[in-house]
């Protein structure tokens, strides 16, 4: 998996809360972008053509589902208590119905 996550961008992104989605998952993540401040990683996306897509106006996963004060330290059975409760095949098959492909050169 790979993720835009940058360290203490957001209140989310705490070294606890990356060890949580470590946790989370079977599979490694990547994050190309952990150690960028948001200048570094806008003029990457612009340089790489993803900044225009980046900003269109449609709520995200992101935007939907985050909290108005996120946990900066997340416990794994916080989430997991949490997720147990989510409807994640409704979710993937309306994420795969609308994707958009981009070639990036």
């Amino acid at each position: 998996m790979i993720t835009g996550e940058s360290l203490a961008q957001v209140a989310s992104q705490t070294i606890q809360a990356l060890a949580c989605t470590n946790a989370a998952v079977n599979m490694p993540v990547f994050r190309p972008c952990i150690g960028m401040d948001k200048n570094e990683i806008v003029t990457i996306a612009r340089k790489i053509d993803t900044f225009d897509l980046s900003i269109l106006p449609y709520e995200d996963f992101c935007t939907v589902f985050t909290p108005k004060h996120p946990k900066t330290k997340p416990s794994l059975a916080d989430i997991e208590k949490i997720e147990s409760q989510i409807d994640f095949e409704t979710m993937i098959n309306e994420a795969v119905q609308n994707t958009v492909y981009k070639i990036i050169r």
